[in-house]
C-alpha cells in the first residue's frame, strides 16, 4: 500500500463524499455565506454612502462656516467703522459745544469787565468831581475870604458874561 497514491474505492467515496457534501454546501452553506457577503457589501456601500453624506454635509458645514465668519468680519467692520464715525461725531459735537460755551464764556466775561470797567470809571469821576467841587471850595474860600477877592470875582464874572467866548469861569 503505497501512500502517496489512494486506493480506487477510497477516491470513490471521497469523491461521492465531496459530491453529497459540496451538494449539501451548496444548497444550505453557500446560499447563506454568499447571503451574509452580500448584507456585508450592502452594510459596507452604505457606510460608504454614508460617509460620502457626511463628508459632503461636513464640507456644505465648512462652506456655511466660512460664509457666517466672512459675514460676521463684514459686520463687525461695519460696526467698527460706525463706532468710528459715531465717535467722531461727538467728539465734533463736543468740540463745537466746547468752543460755544468758551464763546458763551468769554462774552459773559467781557461783559462784566466793562460793566466793571464802566462801574470804575464812574467811581473815578465820581472821586474827581468830589475832588474838583472840594478843591474849589477851598479855592472860592481862600479867595472870597477878603473883600478885594470877592470884589476881583465879582469883577471877573461880569466881564465874563459881556464877552461870551471864554470857556472857562474860573481862569
Amino acid at each position: 500500500m503505497n501512500l502517496m497514491l489512494p486506493d480506487t474505492g477510497l477516491l470513490f467515496w471521497m469523491t461521492i463524499i465531496f459530491a453529497i457534501v459540496f451538494f449539501i454546501l451548496a444548497k444550505f452553506g453557500f446560499p447563506v455565506i454568499t447571503g451574509m457577503v452580500e448584507k456585508r457589501n450592502k452594510r459596507i456601500e452604505d457606510a460608504l454612502s454614508a460617509a460620502r453624506k457626511a463628508e459632503d454635509a461636513l464640507a456644505h458645514l465648512r462652506q456655511e462656516q466660512e460664509r457666517i465668519m466672512d459675514e460676521t468680519r463684514a459686520e463687525q467692520a461695519r460696526l467698527l467703522q460706525e463706532a468710528a464715525s459715531e465717535r467722531e461725531s461727538m467728539m465734533a459735537k463736543s468740540r463745537d459745544e466746547a468752543r460755544i460755551e468758551a464763546a458763551s464764556i468769554i462774552a459773559e466775561a467781557r461783559q462784566r469787565i466793562q460793566e466793571e470797567k464802566e462801574s470804575a470809571l464812574r467811581d473815578v469821576r465820581r472821586e474827581v468831581a468830589m475832588m474838583s467841587v472840594s478843591i474849589a471850595e477851598k479855592i472860592v474860600r481862600k479867595d472870597l475870604a477878603t473883600e478885594k477877592g470877592q470884589m476881583e470875582l465879582i469883577d471877573r464874572l461880569v466881564s465874563e458874561i459881556k464877552e461870551p467866548n471864554t470857556p472857562d469861569v474860573m481862569n
